[in-house]
This record gives structure tokens, C-alpha cells and sequence, in this order.
């Protein structure tokens, strides 16, 4: 069945009829758990402190104690923190079937270095996959965030013709063949189709333009 609805306008107003069951999209949280993001940051933190000491122990400072044992000990100390998380994912995808994702080479790769004495090079690059993904991992919570504020504008009422007068309801009540109204400055609630001779919208959320979309009798109007 077409979700479409109707659109009057009369002086300053707006009325809409629902050809559609229609209902609102939900902006609650899709049930994902970022966790903290500073505690996200930490490894990282960690592993790139001891991995600038090390540098600075075996090539400045170059005390008599950094080598051998101590200093492999001291580059894995390094390296664990930004690889658990890697390497955790590669066995993972492994036990499902999947061989070369990018956690499998990523510690391939690094454990290799580790393993013929470059020890900074095997830390560093791991270092660096994980700033990667925390970056990337930021840039998809702050878009998530913007989609949500986007969507907790919408309108929490919509203005319904029923027993000769228009009453304030949900728009998750707004049945099938309802005229709804909506005044000048206001948001549509719920898409249909337009009742008045003609009406001039601001249609940005949907199309990037600024400039007003102009409507006559009988056109869809969505509400965005």
C-alpha cells in the first residue's frame, strides 16, 4: 500500500491526509556499545610511551643494562597492548574460515619483524594500524552522533482532523486516510500527499539544496 499523504493548505496552514500507514523512524540507538573512548586510547598510549623510551634508551641514552633479554622484554611490553585486540580478531576470523583479513597479516607481519630482531619496526607498525582504526572508529561514532541529532528533530506530535476539530497525537497513531495539519514553520511530520492548492517547503534535510521546493495540490510531500 502506498505511504504517501495529502497536503491542504489554507492561509497559514498546512493539512495532511495519511494514505499510508505511516510510522516515524526511530532514533534510538542501534544497540551498539563504543565503550569509552578514552579507555580506547589508552593501549595505544601505553604501547607508543614504551616504544619512544626504548628508541631513546637503545639509541641516545644507551645505558649498559638495555639489551639482550631486557630490552626484547621491554619492545614486547610495547607491542602487546596494540596487538592483543589484532591478534584476538585474526584467531577469530581464522576459526570461521577467513585467512587473509587484514588482522591475520597485520600480525603475521609484525610478529615476523619481531622475530628477526626488529623490534621497533614490529611494534611501530602495529602502533600505527591501531591509531588507524581508533581514528576511523571516531569518525564513524561522530557520524552515527550527527545522524541521531538529525533525527531527534522531527516532529513529536502531529496535528490530526478527528471529530471535527485537529488534536495533538503521536505520530505512530496517525492512521490510513487522516488529514494531519501543519502550520507555517512547521516540520511535516508524516509523508503524503498535499491537500491545499499549493505550498512552498524547505526540503534541505533531503536534498542539500536551500532553496525552498514549491508544491501544488495532489504532490507527494515527504517529511524527511
Amino acid at each position: 500500500m502506498s505511504e504517501h499523504k495529502h497536503i491542504d493548505e489554507k492561509k497559514s496552514e498546512i493539512s495532511c491526509a495519511c494514505d499510508g500507514d505511516i510510522k516515524p523512524q526511530h532514533s534510538d540507538d542501534d544497540g551498539h556499545d563504543h565503550g569509552n573512548s578514552e579507555s580506547n586510547y589508552l593501549p595505544a598510549i601505553i604501547s607508543l610511551v614504551l616504544l619512544l623510551s626504548g628508541l631513546a634508551l637503545e639509541y641516545l641514552i644507551k645505558p649498559d643494562f638495555f639489551h639482550g633479554w631486557i630490552m626484547i622484554v621491554w619492545y614486547i611490553a610495547a607491542y602487546l597492548p596494540v596487538a592483543i585486540p589484532v591478534i584476538k580478531e585474526a584467531i577469530e576470523a581464522l576459526k570461521k574460515g577467513e585467512i587473509f583479513t587484514e588482522f591475520f597479516l597485520m600480525s603475521i607481519a609484525t610478529i615476523g619483524a619481531i622475530a628477526i630482531g626488529q623490534y621497533p619496526e614490529g611494534v611501530a607498525v602495529m602502533l600505527f594500524y591501531a591509531v588507524g582504526e581508533l581514528f576511523q572508529n571516531a569518525a564513524v561514532r561522530r557520524a552515527k552522533d550527527n545522524i541521531t541529532a538529525l533525527l531527534d528533530v522531527r516532529p513529536k506530535t502531529a496535528n490530526v482532523y478527528r471529530d471535527g476539530q485537529f488534536v495533538s497525537v503521536n505520530p505512530e497513531t496517525v492512521k490510513i486516510g487522516d488529514k494531519i495539519q501543519v502550520k507555517v514553520g512547521e516540520k511535516i511530520p508524516l509523508d503524503g500527499k498535499l491537500l491545499s492548492t499549493k505550498a512552498s517547503l524547505n526540503t534541505a534535510a533531503l536534498t542539500g539544496e536551500s532553496k525552498p521546493q514549491s508544491l501544488t495540490s495532489d504532490e507527494s510531500v515527504l517529511a524527511g
